[in-house]
């Protein structure tokens, strides 16, 4: 049955009217929630406590169910679960995590032997005390020879991390500590460099990179490389060949490397191509050439090759050539093949060339309708076995070895998903809606077979992002499966903005097309309602960061639309964050969403901005989620559009605000904490969609 409205159980809280005016082109806004952002003011941090207890209050009918869910999720997960090793070095490396363990577990042991297992870092010893921890582990982290662990650690969510190191043959934990960084790094190949970015302060923005030494004080650390344009940030990395350390920098339109020779981190730099506008390109190298994946007089990039001492671009030459109906989104070097990561036609899939002459490429087929395929861990060259990940949403994740001379496939492993699950028990489809300017929005969707007419009956969760060039994939979740088997159909609208369709896909959904990003989503819930997949009056909508912005937008412009809707980490306050230089990304996204600071873009971006455009009418149930320590999108702006929306709707549907009071942009940090987020929001969708009484076996 559709949500029946409820009684409020206490009165919501209620932000005090503060006005604050703000004034750019003539134009003056006035903000009444503008003092939220005081993060240090015991009031703000009243409110926000106030909306919490609202919020617990209110769906205290819920807690029971919302439990049951979380052991639900929960009981699907094999808790003693294991990653797939992978070579490095004379090592092989894994994680894994324990029987009620929050947190991974990372190990090695020597190439050929099966006990010698030892413990390089056990997250769970390291997060003890602490009610948030995310450490960065990853093959950067091992020095060339592997008798050296470096490893980044944030205690508060904000992505400001401090690297640590461990000798592997000892035990030992060392004395030098880097505080206040962004948690990426490299080594040099002496085995006692490391090179590591380093943030501005106030806006967060990573704009310098610095050399530390082990044993010496990393105050005294030597800076390497400023990033003085304020649109740009900077990076550290390693080519394939581990011949060359890199330093990238990039804004949304172009980017920039430098390269050193890893053998002389004492060395000079030298730039591979200069920045040119609207020029973005991304290097590797092995067998004594650089590989440049680049977009120059290709929209949807090309790949090409130059030698060492010569990389620019008069040195180029083509190895993989424009495609204007294939975006070439990566490349996997090795010494016999190249793997290419393309997308065609909004699929993913890899590609595999020979180098040899005379030997054709091919692709790795799948029969999927809707499906993604990756790229996994390959971090030796010299190899002729690639290791890629599929899933869909009817496939746990999977990862296979895949010979590129036989063609033959070697199962590894196959995430589990305990409980009785069956694949053959779901359905995916992938279908295309028709959006109101004439163009085809792929539609991603997957429902269980026995629980589903296509009538209008079925309550329906349409999720969507649509920025930045980031496109959502139709992958596997077990934890959606509680939404499934009591009848939801779920569905992925690739809109504009993403590459979903290549690169034309992206720049028709930026700057002053942003508007089709919310129209194309608007377009496919209409579409999917007209075709019977979904009940008009159960249509839900569920986004996050941009995907906030993208449903808060979405939600001004047809409040009709959706019985319910989730914004996680929402991007709301759109104007007024892009008018401060001093927030975070505020300066890098210019030409996401366009500066402000131009009336053209100001008019623009101010006619679509949520919080700005709230105004006196019903709105959607909406729960709105956020963490104190958010270093994307900070909690002021959910929290201002809380305030300003309970003052000025006119219905009595559900608002809720929840704050993080110990996390940040990714929410929790443990795994079983990370679920109980998940079954809040499953439980406040399957109550408004009346399904808090049906069981996940098949009852309605």
């Amino acid at each position: 049955m559709p949500y029946a409205l409820r009684a409020q159980t206490s009165a919501p809280p209620v932000a005090a009217v503060r006005p604050t005016a703000l004034t750019a082109h003539g134009d003056t806004r006035t903000d009444n929630y503008f003092w939220l952002r005081e993060r240090d003011d015991p009031e703000v941090i009243a409110y926000l406590d106030a909306e919490n207890a609202y919020f617990e209050a209110e769906t205290a009918h819920l807690r029971t169910f919302e439990d049951a869910l979380f052991e639900e999720i929960k009981g699907r997960i094999q808790q003693d679960d294991a990653g797939v090793p992978y070579r490095l070095g004379d090592w092989l490396y894994a994680y894994r995590f324990a029987e009620g363990e929050q947190y991974p577990v990372y190990t090695r042991r020597p190439l050929g032997e099966i006990e010698d297992e030892a413990v390089i870092l056990d997250v769970n010893a390291l997060a003890e005390g602490h009610g948030f921890y995310s450490a960065r582990f990853s093959e950067a982290s091992l020095s060339p020879d592997g008798r050296l662990l470096a490893w980044a650690a944030d205690t508060t969510g904000r992505r400001v991390y401090t690297i640590r190191f461990k000798n592997l043959e000892t035990g030992e934990v060392l004395p030098d500590e880097i505080p206040e960084v962004t948690g990426n790094f490299v080594w040099a190949n002496d085995n006692r460099t490391l090179f590591y970015s380093k943030q501005d302060p106030e806006t967060l923005r990573s704009d310098r990179i610095f050399r530390h030494t082990l044993g010496t004080e990393a105050a005294a650390d030597p800076l390497v490389y400023r990033e003085d344009d304020d649109t740009f940030s900077t990076y550290v990395g390693k080519t394939t060949s581990d011949a060359y350390l890199v330093i990238g920098s990039s804004q949304t339109l172009t980017t920039e490397y430098r390269v050193l020779d890893a053998d002389d981190p004492d060395g000079a730099w030298r730039v591979v191509q200069p920045r040119q506008r609207d020029h973005e390109y991304h290097v590797d190298h092995l067998d004594g050439h650089f590989y440049i994946r680049t977009n120059l007089d290709a929209p949807n990039f090309r790949l090409v090759r130059a030698p060492e001492d010569a990389p620019g671009v008069e040195s180029w030459d083509e190895v993989i050539p424009h495609r204007a109906d294939v975006l070439l989104e990566d490349l996997t070097l090795f010494d016999d093949f190249l793997v290419l990561s393309e997308r065609k036609d909004g699929l993913t899939r890899l590609r595999v060339r020979p180098w040899a002459e005379g030997e054709t490429a091919h692709y790795i087929g799948f029969d999927d309708s809707a499906y993604v395929v990756y790229v996994g861990q390959n971090p030796n060259p010299d190899t002729g076995t690639l290791r890629f990940v599929y899933q869909s949403p009817t496939t746990p994740e999977t990862t296979y070895d895949y010979d590129m001379a036989s063609r033959e496939r070697t199962l590894l492993k196959q995430e589990a998903v305990l409980g009785g699950f069956s694949s053959a028990a779901y359905r995916a489809e992938r279908l295309w809606a028709p959006a109101r300017d004439g163009e085809r929005v792929p539609v991603s969707l997957v429902y269980r077979k026995d629980l589903f007419q296509k009538d209008g009956t079925n309550p329906l969760l349409l999720y969507g992002y649509g920025s930045y060039g980031h496109s959502i994939d139709p992958g596997f979740s077990s934890t959606r499966l509680s939404l499934l088997d009591r009848g939801f159909v779920f569905a992925i609208a690739h809109i504009r903005g993403s590459q979903t369709l290549g690169r034309r896909w992206y720049e028709d959904g930026k700057l002053l097309t942003k508007k089709n990003t919310f129209t194309d989503f608007i377009d496919a819930a209409e579409y999917l309602a007209a075709e019977g997949y979904g009940d008009r009056a159960r249509l839900y909508a569920l986004g996050g960061s941009a995907g906030g912005l993208l449903v808060g937008a979405v939600m001004n412009m047809r409040p009709d639309l959706f019985d319910g809707i989730v914004a996680k980490v929402p991007f709301v306050d759109v104007m007024t964050t892009m008018l401060d230089d001093s927030v975070p990304l505020t300066t890098s996204e210019y030409d996401e969403w366009g500066n402000p600071n131009d009336k053209t873009y100001y008019d623009y971006m101010l006619s679509y901005s949520p919080y700005d455009n709230v105004t006196a009418q019903a709105y959607p149930n909406l729960l709105i989620t956020t963490g104190l320590h958010d270093s994307q999108v900070q909690y002021w702006e959910p929290a201002k559009w809380a305030a300003k929306l309970r003052a000025l709707k006119t219905d009595q549907n559900r608002l809720y605000l929840h704050t993080d009071m110990g996390a940040g942009h990714g929410g929790a940090s443990g795994r079983f904490d990370r679920y109980r987020e998940t079954a809040r929001d499953y439980a406040f969708l399957l109550d408004l969609a009346g399904l808090t009484d049906a069981d996940a076996n098949g009852s309605r």
